[in-house]
């Protein structure tokens, strides 16, 4: 009897695009978790976080009304609201954020806020330009229960000081 030598080698190829296709379906996953999923702060510290960053000088914390005028929404049906304006008429200037109660008035809101978006863009559009392309560069961004709106020409700024204080 012939004893045939047999070597043996490593993981194929194969072997090895498997595992790395699973480590990285693994890892994206793992990042879509933490983009999507919310905050366990409390709406009044991501609150002044966010307050902190904002130009107090062209923008004014409006009361609640406000929602309601601007974006027809009930400030008693969420977990929490902030809302600066410009009190300049000629300014698009504008930052919101909004802790939904439930994930089903996520998109109720949304709806709003790109209906005013859209309103705005029709009020301004011919004699402000600049107005206009805040508002087509404006920042929306939605962590979990919480939607945050920046139209300014700091908006990414702003934007920033939101994911950071989650």
């Amino acid at each position: 009897m012939q004893e045939k030598n047999i070597q043996r080698r490593g993981p194929g190829k194969n072997m090895i695009l498997k595992y790395f296709v699973l480590v990285m379906i693994i890892a994206y996953i793992v990042v879509l978790m933490i983009y999507t999923s919310g905050s366990t702060k409390s709406f009044d510290k991501i609150e002044k976080a966010v307050e902190s960053s904002l130009d107090t000088e062209n923008l004014t914390k409006v009361d609640v009304q406000g929602l309601k005028r601007y974006y027809g929404l009930n400030s008693a049906d969420y977990d929490g609201v902030m809302l600066y304006s410009s009190q300049k008429s000629m300014s698009t200037e504008e930052v919101l954020l909004i802790k939904v109660k439930n994930d089903g008035q996520m998109q109720h809101v949304r709806d709003a806020v790109q209906k005013r978006i859209e309103n705005r863009k029709n009020d301004f559009e011919g004699y402000a330009p600049e107005q206009v392309k805040l508002l087509e560069q404006a920042q929306l961004s939605v962590r979990g229960k919480y939607l945050f709106l920046a139209i300014a020409p700091k908006a990414e700024a702003y934007k920033d000081a939101f994911a950071k204080s989650l």
